[in-house]
């Protein structure tokens, strides 16, 4: 990570905290009024091939032992009605200023793998994570929409994971290597007005 996309990440970073300071407050009440404690969600997720770092957002599901696999249809089940609100408008992922804040993200990159993924496609990953992982990127971008369509009727654990790990982890790879190639911080600024745009679009069109 170069120091300016660094100082980019931390500067907008702690001006969203303070401007998002109210919207995380209220997501923590409702979180605790509608579906209990815990309010945050942490997962052990991999900053480098070797190194893992602590994945903060707010909690959407139910949990289960399934927690460290790839979100199949099997799963949808454990989301909460407000989860699900919450992630159709990726406001769960707010907490993740924090990580970026820590430098353990970038808001740019591929989105930070479970260490099980990253063992069971190393080459993959190697090449992958020489780049900081983001909350949004090209493939989130690009894929994140068909990655749900292939997962949303898997029926058990095993049966989406084998489609993560065989479809899904070399397509998504294909694509962060190719933001890899051409990153900039313009690129980066493209990538994050390109998210807000795609977020805000359901919400244009039933006005």
């Amino acid at each position: 990570m170069t120091p300016m996309k660094r100082a980019f990440d931390i500067i907008v970073a702690i001006l969203i905290l303070i401007a998002a300071a109210p919207i995380l407050l209220s997501i923590t009440i409702l979180v605790i009024l509608f579906d209990g404690a815990p309010v945050l969600y942490i997962s052990e997720r991999m900053k480098t091939p070797t190194t893992s770092f602590r994945l903060v957002k707010f909690r959407t599901m139910r949990s289960s032992s399934d927690s460290l696999r790839a979100t199949g249809g099997y799963n949808q089940s454990r989301v909460t009605t407000l989860g699900k609100w919450l992630r159709s408008s990726r406001l769960d992922e707010l907490p993740q200023l924090w990580n970026i804040l820590k430098g353990d993200m970038s808001f740019v990159g591929p989105r930070p793998p479970l260490r099980r993924y990253v063992e069971m496609c190393d080459d993959t990953y190697e090449k992958v994570l020489r780049n900081r992982p983001g909350v949004t990127g090209l493939a989130s971008l690009l894929y994140h929409h068909h990655e749900e369509w292939l997962l949303k009727d898997t029926s058990d654990p095993s049966e989406a994971e084998d489609i993560y790990c065989r479809i899904c982890v070399p397509q998504k790879a294909k694509i962060d290597l190719i933001y890899q190639r051409h990153s900039s911080l313009c690129f980066d600024i493209t990538i994050m007005f390109a998210t807000v745009l795609r977020r805000l679009k359901p919400l244009l069109h039933r006005r």
